[in-house]
C-alpha cells in the first residue's frame, strides 16, 4: 500500500550538483536555516560524472596584459542571440566572485607564481577567459561544494524522487516525492514537504534522447516543472558533439587538436573506410578540420558550409544514415603515415609548435599535450594507444530550459531553477558557461530568497494544503499496482529513439508532426496503457512520464520554430526544400537555409496547459531583455544597497556556521 507523510522545510534546493549544493550552501551563509537538500542519488548527475579532455569554466579574464571588463563580458554572452540581457549582466559581473569562491572552497584552478588565474580561449570567446581543473572540473566543484555543505550541516534527503511540484494560483505550495528506498517490499512510503520556496538544480532533461553523452544517470525533472506550469524558453537549442559511445565523454579540445584519423566500420567492425578523407580527398584539409573542431567543437549549422561542422555531418551520415559505425583512431595519422606540419593552415600550425607537438602519432601527440585526457580512458578500460574509440554526434547540453527573471525566478512564485535546467543560454554561448552561470544563478536566487521573501511570514490554510493533497494523492495513483504490466525500459527506449531520430541535431517539420502525435498519444493513455506489478517500478514509471511530458513540450515548441519561419542556426540543422546543401554529394537531408540572426532578437516562451485547461502548449515570442544601464555613480548604489539589504549589509551580510 501507499502511505503519504508531511513535513515542513520552508526553503528545498533540488538537486546534489555544482549549482544544487552552491545554493544550499548560499543560502545558509546568507543565514536560512530551514532548509534542506532533496535528491533521488547524491552521486549521480552530470556534474559529478561528466567531463571533457579540459573541462571549462568561463569568467572574467583575470591575469595577462588584455584588458576585460564585466560589460565586455556581458556583451558577449548577450551576443549569443536570444539572450536576456539582465542574466547576461548578472553572469559577467558575478563570475570572479563565483570564481574565487570556489578556488577559496579547494578547487584547484592554475594561477601564476604572482597570484594571476591564467586562462586560455575557448569556443564563442575573444579574451581568453576559460579555465580548468582538467577533465572532472565540476565534479571537483561538485565535491568541494558538498564538503561545505557538510561542515554546514546542510540536511541531504537521499533517495528522494521529485515527482510533483505543488501549485495554487500560480505559487508553489509544496513538493510530493517517492521514497526510493521504501519500494522493496509490498508498500511505498511517499512524502509531501510543505514548503515556499524550492530551487531547481535538477539538470538537462538528458533522458529525453538515446544518442547522449550525458550520464545514464542524469535524467532531469523539466517535465513535471512544465506540469506545474513553469514557462519553457529557448526549447530549440542544444548543443550536439562528438562523443564517445562506452565511456559517455566529449571527444573535444585535445582529442582533436591531437589529429586523430577518423574510420568508420560495418555493424560487425569490419569493412573499415576512412570516409573523410574519401570525401574531401585532401589530407591537408582532413587535417585542418579536425584541428577546428577542438575550438568549434559543437555541431554549427552555419560551419556546415566549409568550415568544420563538415565533420559532424559527415559522422551522421555514416552512423545514422548507413547504420555504420565511427571510431577515432590514435595510432595512425590522417590520410598518410606522418602529417606534413608545414601544410597546415598557421592557426594550426602554431598551436602545434608551440605546444611543442609537430611530431609522431596522434596518440604521441595526445599523451604529450594533455595526459589527464589519455588516462581518462585508460581508467575507464580504453587504451588509445592500442584501441579504437568508438563515437558519435550526441546531445551533450541544452542552453534553453526554465525560464527566469534576474533573481533566477520563474513565472511560479517561490520556484527558482539554476544550472542546466535553467533556460540562461541562447543560441551560442561560450564553452565553459554553464558552470558559471551555475554558481551565479544559485548566489543570486539565494540572496534574493533570503533578503526578500526571508523578510515575509510563511503561512499555508487548510484549505490550499487540502487542495494539494488531492493533488498528491492523483499522481500516486499512477503507480498502484496491477496484475499485469508493461516494460518500462522498452517504453522508454523508443520515446528516447524517436526523440533522437525527429529532434536531434538534423529536423524537419515532417519529423517533428510525426514525434510530436505519437508522444501526446502516449500520454493521453498513461494511465491506462503505463501500469506497473510492483512498487519497486515506481521511479521507472515517474521517470518516464516526466519524460514524455518533456518531450511534448520540447517538440511543441521546435514545431512552432519551424511555423514562424525560423531556419537553421546554433546546433540544428532544419530540412528545407528551397535552401542550399553545405556541400554536392551530401544527401538531401542536409539541404538548409540559415537563419542568419532574423530571429536572435526575440525569445520563444512556451506554457503548458492542464489538462483541464486543454493540455495544449502555446508560445508567445518577446524581444530579448536588453543589457541594463544602472547607474554607476558610487553614492547612489551605495545607498540602494544599503535600501535593499536592509542590516544584512557589509560584513555581516554572511553568518558564521
Amino acid at each position: 500500500m501507499a502511505v503519504l507523510k508531511e513535513k515542513e522545510i520552508r526553503t528545498l534546493v533540488v538537486g546534489t550538483g555544482a549549482a544544487g549544493y552552491a545554493a544550499a550552501v548560499r543560502l545558509h551563509r546568507c543565514g536560512e536555516r530551514n532548509l534542506a537538500i532533496l535528491t533521488e542519488d547524491v552521486k549521480a548527475g552530470t556534474s559529478r560524472n561528466t567531463g571533457s579532455d579540459k573541462q571549462t569554466y568561463y569568467k572574467l579574464s583575470l591575469a595577462g596584459r588584455e584588458p576585460d571588463s564585466v560589460r565586455g563580458m556581458a556583451e558577449d554572452l548577450f551576443a549569443g542571440q536570444c539572450v536576456d540581457g539582465d542574466l547576461a549582466l548578472c553572469e559577467a559581473a558575478l563570475s570572479a566572485r563565483c570564481f574565487y569562491y570556489l578556488t577559496e572552497l579547494g578547487v584547484p584552478f592554475p594561477d601564476n607564481a604572482y597570484g594571476e588565474y591564467v586562462g586560455y580561449q575557448t569556443d564563442h570567446d575573444r579574451k581568453k577567459r576559460a579555465s580548468s581543473v582538467g577533465p572532472y572540473t565540476s565534479r571537483i566543484m561538485t565535491e568541494c561544494l558538498e564538503r561545505e555543505a557538510a561542515a554546514r550541516r546542510i540536511p541531504v534527503l537521499d533517495g528522494m524522487q521529485l515527482i510533483r511540484i505543488l501549485v495554487r494560483e500560480e505559487k508553489v505550495r509544496g513538493v510530493l516525492c517517492l521514497n526510493r528506498r521504501s519500494t522493496e517490499g509490498e508498500d511505498a512510503e511517499f512524502f509531501l514537504i510543505w514548503c515556499e520556496t524550492v530551487i531547481l538544480a535538477t539538470g538537462g532533461p538528458a533522458g529525453m534522447y538515446r544518442d547522449s553523452v550525458y550520464p545514464a544517470s542524469q535524467t532531469g525533472s523539466s517535465g513535471i516543472a512544465f506540469e506545474a506550469g513553469v514557462l519553457g524558453k529557448n526549447l530549440t537549442e542544444w548543443q550536439f558533439g562528438l562523443a564517445s559511445r562506452k565511456p559517455r565523454w566529449n571527444v573535444s579540445g585535445t582529442y582533436m587538436q591531437a589529429l586523430p584519423r577518423f574510420l568508420s566500420a560495418d555493424r560487425e567492425g569490419k569493412d573499415e573506410r576512412e570516409f573523410l578523407m574519401e570525401h574531401f580527398q585532401d589530407a591537408a584539409r582532413v587535417q585542418y578540420l579536425t584541428f577546428l573542431k577542438g575550438y568549434q567543437w559543437p555541431f554549427d549549422a552555419a560551419k556546415s558550409f566549409e568550415g568544420s561542422s563538415l565533420i559532424d555531418l559527415l559522422v551522421y551520415q555514416e552512423t545514422i544514415l548507413k547504420g555504420r559505425r565511427v571510431f577515432l583512431d590514435f595510432c595512425h595519422n590522417p590520410g598518410g603515415e606522418s602529417v606534413e606540419f608545414e601544410r597546415l593552415p598557421q592557426e594550426a600550425r602554431d598551436y602545434l609548435q608551440s605546444a611543442g607537438a609537430c611530431f609522431g602519432t596522434p596518440f604521441q601527440r595526445l599523451a604529450h599535450m594533455n595526459e589527464p585526457a589519455v588516462s581518462f580512458y585508460r581508467e575507464h578500460g580504453v587504451d588509445l594507444e592500442q584501441e579504437m574509440l568508438e563515437i558519435a554526434v550526441c546531445v551533450q547540453h541544452n542552453n534553453g530550459g526554465l525560464s527566469v527573471d534576474c533573481h533566477w525566478q520563474t513565472n511560479i512564485e517561490g520556484v527558482f531553477a539554476v544550472g542546466e535546467v535553467c533556460g540562461s543560454h541562447g543560441v551560442s554561448r561560450p564553452g565553459g558557461t554553464a558552470l558559471n552561470a551555475g554558481q551565479v544563478g544559485a548566489l543570486r536566487a539565494a540572496e534574493y530568497i533570503v533578503y526578500e521573501k526571508g523578510r515575509k511570514p510563511w503561512k499555508q490554510t487548510e484549505k490550499e494544503r487540502d487542495f494539494c493533497r488531492r493533488q498528491a494523492w492523483e499522481r500516486i495513483a499512477l503507480s498502484v499496482p496491477a496484475k499485469e504490466g508493461c516494460d518500462l525500459q522498452a517504453c522508454r527506449e523508443k520515446a528516447a529513439r524517436r526523440m533522437s531520430g525527429a529532434a536531434g541535431m538534423i529536423r524537419s517539420e515532417k519529423g517533428l508532426e510525426a514525434a510530436l502525435r505519437e508522444t501526446e498519444e502516449e500520454l493521453r493513455y498513461f494511465e491506462r496503457d503505463v501500469r506497473i506489478t510492483e512498487y519497486r517500478q515506481a521511479g521507472m514509471l515517474y521517470h518516464l512520464l516526466d519524460m514524455l511530458l518533456s518531450q511534448k513540450v520540447y517538440l511543441s515548441a521546435m514545431l512552432d520554430y519551424i511555423r514562424r519561419g525560423g531556419k537553421s542556426r546554433g546546433s540544428a540543422l532544419y530540412t528545407c526544400p528551397d535552401g542550399k546543401k553545405p556541400e554536392e554529394g551530401l544527401p538531401e537531408l542536409y539541404r538548409c537555409s540559415l537563419d542568419g540572426g532574423k530571429l536572435g532578437g526575440t525569445v520563444q516562451e512556451i506554457r503548458l496547459f492542464s489538462q483541464e485547461e486543454g493540455g495544449v502548449c502555446r508560445t508567445v515570442w518577446r524581444p530579448v531583455r536588453p543589457l541594463p544601464e544602472p547607474d554607476d555613480f558610487f553614492e547612489t548604489q551605495w545607498k540602494s544597497f544599503r535600501e535593499r539589504k536592509g542590516r544584512a549589509c557589509g560584513a555581516t551580510v554572511f553568518h558564521p556556521r
